[in-house]
């Protein structure tokens, strides 16, 4: 209860914390009774998570990433990820803008310096184009 009263956890994360101290039927036990008791959501832990992660600027695919990582089923990171309301690509036109300004890159190594920034927050090719064009159509 005392990890669970500060953020949500995935199950995976409750067994990983647990694991070290209690024995593992024990805790399959306890945490089988937390989730019908509604105490523990892997769907909710994957909302969160997604709000969060996004906010700081990360994309649709680091994102999907970490949400495995942390044991989450594939079918509820799909039903976040498609639930949610984010604009991914206004949120990389603004990561991108608030990293490196909103002046257009001088040459083809800016833009590529860019790119790989986005990339590496977990944009799409989609998300990271669109993130150029967004102000330079004008």
């Amino acid at each position: 209860m005392n990890l669970l009263a500060r953020r949500e956890h995935s199950i995976t994360e409750l067994v990983r914390k647990l694991g070290t101290d209690f024995d593992h039927d024990d805790i399959i036990i306890v945490i089988d009774k937390l989730t019908k008791a509604n105490l523990q959501s892997d769907q909710r832990f994957a909302e969160n998570y997604l709000r969060y992660r996004s906010q700081r600027g990360f994309g649709y695919q680091k994102i999907r990433q970490e949400l495995k990582e942390r044991g989450v089923d594939t079918e509820l990171i799909s039903a976040a990820l498609a639930e949610s309301d984010i604009d991914w690509f206004t949120l990389a036109a603004g990561v991108r803008c608030k990293r490196f300004g909103e002046q257009q890159p001088a040459d083809y190594k800016d833009r590529a310096k860019q790119q790989r920034f986005l990339q590496y927050r977990g944009f799409t090719h989609e998300h990271i184009t669109e993130s150029f064009n967004k102000y330079y159509e004008k």
